[in-house]
């Protein structure tokens, strides 16, 4: 098996008024290159901290992460944000769009950290929005976009670099069922066809019933 993800021993505490709080309990997790993977549980769970330690955005207190044979948890924070923005594509609840740019302008920010030219650029974003079925709404800002649209342009946005995961926390959390029909669709189609392993944090029965395989926390703990 090739495991893509592999998760050792993994704990996360914070300190908050000189007091430790404990969010995961030396927990061990394995996902394979292609996986679909739903991550489901209470508020609370460690859920969501999971996902962050998994995409680097967040550094355990103990134990190891290896992403693709790298071990994340020993990187610099400089490596990290370079070794994330190649190899993780974000999908956020509420989208996290720039009010102030267009769907073709957020879809881009990510390759903006990258040394490709702005034809290379522009070819990469008309591709993710056509992906999605945006190609028409390129010019359109956030505020322009029905709910489903504006996350569909975040899922753009979290393809443009080819990533070798896409983690998605709630990604039709604040969806109607319509709009979260179409992500969800999306998310089987990047799996499926592009083979892309995905990590999705959802409260949703339905949701993570998309998913090939559904793993559950309970305090801390994978149960």
């Amino acid at each position: 098996m090739n495991h893509i993800i592999q998760v050792k021993n993994l704990s996360k505490s914070y300190t908050r008024d000189n007091f430790e709080i404990p969010v995961l309990h030396n927990l061990s997790l394995n996902v394979e290159e292609g996986e679909f993977m739903a991550l489901m549980g209470p508020s609370g769970s460690g859920k969501t901290t999971l996902l962050n330690l998994i995409a680097g955005i967040d550094k355990p207190t103990s134990g190891q992460i290896t992403i693709a044979g790298t071990d994340i948890a020993s990187l610099g924070e400089s490596a990290l944000a370079k070794w994330r923005s190649s190899n993780i594509g974000f999908i956020f609840q509420f989208y996290n769009l720039i009010p102030v740019l267009t769907a073709f302008e957020n879809a881009e920010l990510p390759l903006l950290l990258t040394n490709l030219s702005k034809k290379e650029r522009k070819e990469h974003v008309e591709a993710a929005l056509k992906l999605v079925g945006l190609e028409d709404r390129m010019k359109h800002y956030p505020k322009q976009l029905s709910g489903g649209q504006e996350q569909r342009v975040a899922i753009a946005r979290a393809i443009v670099t080819d990533p070798i995961i896409i983690v998605a926390d709630e990604p039709t959390g604040d969806l109607d069922r319509a709009s979260a029909e179409e992500v969800l669709t999306l998310l089987d189609r990047l799996n499926r066809e592009f083979n892309k392993t995905i990590l999705m944090v959802t409260h949703d029965p339905y949701a993570a019933g998309k998913a090939k395989i559904s793993r559950h926390l309970e305090k801390g703990d994978l149960v």
